[in-house]
């Protein structure tokens, strides 16, 4: 199909993220397709080249383009932060990336399967943290993980459960029904959900939103810890110190695309030090207001 019109005043540059607004019928369809799961800790093998590629996305709404010949690629082991202004087409994004939402037009994989041709297999290898937390309110958090673990196939859901809740400290609350925990720890219960099948990538909709020192102490080690096994994380978020501490690398998502300002170019290899990229992070939301 014909591209629609080019962004007027779009930057050349590479941009991405936003928020992650799922269905319970996108939700449904992600977990019922995700059967297969890892090792937890040990480190994950894949013969894709990068857990993530991107090339010439494209997705408007309408006559209104929010993603325009957007380059991406994650290599297995990192995680990659993408900050944005609202509505700058991050949760557009990360839709695309889990599943839930068909680009008008280019090529996205994700561990090595075709999101247009290999949609199932590749649903099977995310896992995704969106603004719901996806889990129903009347059950314990060890039923709700009990339930997706057999949605998601695990042999041994019982203590796959075990070791989430203990991975996102809700071992004591796992009894609990969700609907009298806090919102920092149904977040947590949250992670769990889409830890439990041991995917290959992350999908983060700002992760740390609604949760306390503690709990983001908490995330943090675990996004450490699943990088390296050598799995990948692409998360959202408004807060460049938490972004730029957790990620391997940042990007800012402006004008359709994704610009990494640690390169001040469009090559995302190159590395200024830590002050030179938070400073180009900051400058180029900056221009965002």
């Amino acid at each position: 199909m014909p591209r629609p019109p080019s962004p007027t005043g779009c930057f050349r540059f590479r941009f991405e993220s936003n928020h992650l607004s799922q269905t319970n019928h996108c939700a449904h369809s992600h977990v019922l397709c995700a059967i297969s799961s890892w090792p937890w800790g040990k480190p994950m093998t894949n013969a894709a080249t990068e857990a993530v590629q991107v090339r010439s996305l494209e997705k408007s709404f309408g006559e209104w383009p929010v993603l325009w010949d957007l380059d991406l690629s994650v290599p297995w082991g990192q995680t990659l932060v993408l900050f944005g202004a609202n509505g700058a087409g991050k949760t557009t994004l990360l839709r695309i990336l889990a599943t839930h939402m068909r680009a008008d037009y280019g090529s996205v994989a994700v561990a090595g399967h075709n999101l247009r041709t290999r949609p199932q297999e590749a649903r099977r290898r995310i896992g995704v943290v969106g603004h719901r937390s996806l889990l129903y309110d009347d059950l314990t958090c060890r039923e709700n993980l009990v339930y997706y673990g057999r949605l998601f196939g695990l042999k041994d859901h019982g203590s796959r459960v075990d070791d989430v809740l203990e991975k996102v400290r809700l071992s004591s609350r796992a009894d609990h029904r969700v609907r009298t925990l806090s919102n920092g720890m149904q977040k947590r219960a949250a992670i769990a959900r889409a830890i439990l099948h041991e995917p290959d990538v992350l999908l983060l909709d700002e992760p740390e939103a609604g949760l306390d020192r503690e709990s983001v102490s908490i995330l943090g080690t675990l996004l450490a810890e699943w990088t390296d096994t050598g799995r990948s994380v692409v998360m959202t978020t408004h807060d460049l110190d938490l972004g730029l501490d957790w990620g391997h690398r940042a990007g800012v998502l402006r004008g359709g695309k994704v610009n990494f300002p640690d390169s001040g170019s469009t090559d995302s290899g190159s590395n200024t030090g830590a002050s030179g990229i938070r400073q180009a992070v900051a400058d180029a939301l900056e221009t965002e207001r």
